[in-house]
């Protein structure tokens, strides 16, 4: 059983910061994880992903503004989000896969123009 949790989402204004974690529990390994969004109406995408051994891969759409990064240790996930614009809201969502793809519940990202 793998349990993803996600925080530090929020409202925040037009060229601000956030940064938001994940808390992996259970049974995890050090898998490939990832960060996706939903904003409304739309399809989930791919923001940014990190192997276990630290390669990222990011959307275009984010590429310069955003961090992804682990702490394999502490079985956790980030996403540093800076000069964020309105078209970044979006339900943001952690993803690891252990042989399938376990999902978090989201963090609401909102950002203000």
């Amino acid at each position: 059983q793998v349990r993803l949790v996600e925080s530090g989402g929020g409202l925040v204004q037009s060229g601000g910061s956030l940064r938001l974690s994940c808390a992996a529990s259970g049974f995890v390994g050090n898998g490939p994880m990832g960060w996706y969004r939903q904003a409304p109406g739309k399809q989930r995408d791919m923001v940014a992903l990190i192997s276990s051994v630290g390669s990222t891969t990011y959307a275009d759409s984010v590429k310069g503004r955003f961090t992804i990064s682990r702490d394999n240790v502490k079985k956790m996930l980030y996403l540093q989000m800076s000069s964020l614009k309105s078209e970044d809201t979006a339900v943001y969502y952690c993803v690891m896969n252990m042989g399938r793809d376990y999902w978090g519940q989201g963090t609401q990202v909102t950002v203000s123009s």
